[in-house]
C-alpha cells in the first residue's frame, strides 16, 4: 500500500540530506517526494510503502514526523489534459483531492477525503 508521510524540517541545508541518509540507513524507498517552505519550516510529503519504518527512521534522524495517511497513486500519461481529466473524475462524484504531487515513472500521488470512492476511480 503507497503512504505519504509528511516530515518538517528545519529550512536550512543539509537537512533533505539527513531525511534521504535515514530512509536508506533504514532501508526505506521513497518513491516519490514534494516539499516547499511554510511558515518557517520545510514541509515534505514522501511516498513510501512501509510508512512505520519511515516515521521511526526519520524521528531517530531527529525529525519531527507530522503525519502518515494512506494515498492513492495513479499512472497518468505525460500530456495536455491528463491532470484535467482525472481530477474531472473526482470531481464529479464528490470526492475532495487535498494532496497532489508527482512520483516517479509518471505517477501522481493523491489525498483523497474518501480513500475507498477514490479507489473505484483509478
Amino acid at each position: 500500500m503507497p503512504w505519504d508521510v509528511t516530515v518538517e524540517l528545519e529550512n536550512r541545508p543539509g537537512t533533505i540530506a539527513d531525511m534521504g541518509e535515514a530512509a536508506a540507513a533504514a532501508g526505506v524507498n521513497l518513491s516519490g517526494v514534494c516539499g516547499f517552505p511554510c511558515e518557517g519550516v520545510g514541509v515534505l510529503h514522501v511516498l513510501v510503502d512501509d510508512p512505520e519504518g519511515a516515521a521511526n527512521a526519520f524521528e531517530s534522524a531527529g525529525l519531527t514526523v507530522r503525519g502518515q495517511r494512506e494515498v492513492l497513486v495513479v499512472s497518468v500519461e505525460n500530456e495536455p489534459g491528463a491532470l484535467g481529466s482525472l481530477a474531472r473524475r473526482f470531481a464529479d462524484v464528490g470526492v475532495n483531492v487535498d494532496l497532489l504531487y508527482v512520483a516517479a515513472d509518471h505517477r501522481l500521488v493523491l489525498g483523497v477525503d474518501d480513500l475507498e470512492a477514490g479507489r473505484a476511480l483509478v
